[in-house]
């Protein structure tokens, strides 16, 4: 059986205005993809809190953001499916309205968690109607009037993976007043970021300028189905990945930068500078660490590792990322005249760190991993899940996820550009790459300074 019940809400920051950087990247995505690309779950319920507090919550959290206050606004019909036209898209944020939670009761023959997750799968499988319904969905399963579990959807047209947690976090210190830039104020600060975006353009234009035309080989039907993700656990990439970034002072992300390239380019046969666009989450930037919008922008990352030694892959790796981030926050209509000046650029390959909360709640290991270690962690690398996808809009892409204790890869992938067979021998190369790096120091370099750490791991591994 099942509930409703109406929530009203009010807050600040209301007004029309168009689509932030980062929401104008996502709503192209959508449109290609043609999917909301939500995010959330359903959560099992311990602490004792009633419907009444879950309607609570969502009250604050909607008076609070006025992201979740924010409907789709469309001054022509074909606005709604161009990919050109995300600059055009409207915004308009509310003062004052009603948000429903569903209250799903389950019945004494129903297991609660089913409901929940069945309810969690099909709003995963129904898009947003972004021009009538607010960006999220929420609503709580009960048995015997006990909440068990709440499920939670949000469009990520609205807020991406931190601006999730920093809202969830609020729930927990709800006396904190919210001072980060609301919808409409972050696109009047970036509408005076001019310099902001020339900068990045004349970074973008030299470094693609000097790049062969692809990253992998033109498209090719194999018989197999094309679009396909595969789910890989390396629990030796993971460890080698610490290891060899204790070693050279560095971080796990260089490292595995460094590894992407170099796998990419073992498997494909390239010798030329490895280019992938990176997403950038742009937080980092003053004033927009809490700021409740979709922030992340690709970034260009373009490094030589053709006959380098695998520890200078590892600070070219670190040097790209600094340069693709510092150039990722820009206006996407001026990167996409910028493509058409240069006659059309393939840079359908992508590289995707997502492992903020990894990260931030673990830091480094308390222990560098021993070579044994990573030895020892070998025979549990796995293919976790291999299916096949309706669409995909690139070409490759690597996703470093958010999981403990092990390094888990979702690649998506076009089978025409590489062939599922190379795309498992890529996986290979990067977790060789990185225990061959991470075995090639004694445990007497561990002491080391970082840059004679760096020395003597250049001087043990002249290339993988």
């Amino acid at each position: 059986m099942v509930s409703y019940i109406q929530v009203s809400f009010q807050g600040d920051g209301a007004g029309v205005g168009g689509l932030a950087w980062g929401q104008q990247q996502v709503w192209r995505a959508i449109v290609e993809v043609g999917t909301s690309m939500s995010m959330g779950g359903a959560v099992p319920v311990t602490d004792g809190r009633g419907v009444e507090d879950i309607a609570c919550e969502l009250r604050f959290l909607m008076g609070r953001y006025a992201a979740l206050r924010s409907r789709l606004v469309f001054t022509e019909p074909w606005h709604a499916t161009s990919v050109d036209a995300c600059h055009l898209v409207q915004q308009e944020i509310v003062a004052e309205g009603t948000a429903v939670l569903e209250v799903h009761d389950a019945g004494p023959d129903e297991d609660p968690a089913e409901i929940a997750g069945a309810l969690f799968a099909e709003w995963k499988a129904r898009n947003f109607d972004y021009e009538h319904e607010w960006p999220i969905r929420e609503a709580v399963v009960r048995r015997d009037g006990t909440v068990t579990h709440v499920v939670v959807q949000v469009s990520h047209l609205v807020a991406d993976g931190s601006a999730l947690g920093t809202m969830i976090r609020s729930l927990f210190s709800r006396e904190s007043p919210y001072t980060a830039m609301r919808p409409l104020d972050l696109v009047a600060a970036q509408r005076s970021s001019s310099r902001t975006t020339d900068a990045a353009m004349r970074y973008w234009e030299a470094a693609l300028r000097p790049l062969p035309p692809r990253r992998l080989p033109a498209a090719v039907d194999r018989g197999e189905p094309r679009w396909r993700q595969v789910v890989w656990r390396s629990t030796a990439l993971l460890l080698a990945s610490q290891r060899a970034a204790a070693l050279l002072g560095t971080d796990t992300g260089s490292v595995l930068l460094a590894a992407y390239a170099v796998a990419c380019n073992e498997v494909t046969g390239q010798a030329a500078p490895f280019a992938t666009q990176v997403i950038v989450s742009n937080r980092f930037r003053p004033g927009l660490a809490d700021v409740i919008s979709p922030l992340a922008q690709n970034g260009l990352a373009v490094l030589d590792v053709s006959g380098v030694p695998a520890g200078e892959a590892v600070d070219r790796a670190r040097r790209a990322f600094l340069n693709a981030s510092k150039h990722a926050y820009y206006d996407p209509a001026a990167r996409l005249a910028l493509f058409d000046r240069l006659g059309g650029v393939d840079l359908a390959v992508f590289y995707n760190d997502r492992r903020v909360g990894i990260l931030e709640a673990q830091g480094a290991p308390s222990e560098v991993p021993t070579a044994a270690d990573i030895e020892a962690a070998l025979p549990l690398t796995a293919l976790v899940s291999e299916r096949p996808l309706p669409f995909f809009n690139e070409q490759l892409m690597v996703n470093v996820d958010d999981v403990v204790d092990t390094m888990q890869l979702t690649v998506e992938v076009d089978t025409h550009h590489l062939a599922i067979s190379d795309l498992h021998r890529l996986l290979l190369a990067m977790e060789r790459f990185a225990v061959a790096l991470g075995q090639a120091a004694s445990d007497q370099a561990a002491s080391d300074q970082a840059g004679s750490g760096q020395a003597a791991l250049g001087q043990a591994v002249a290339s993988t």
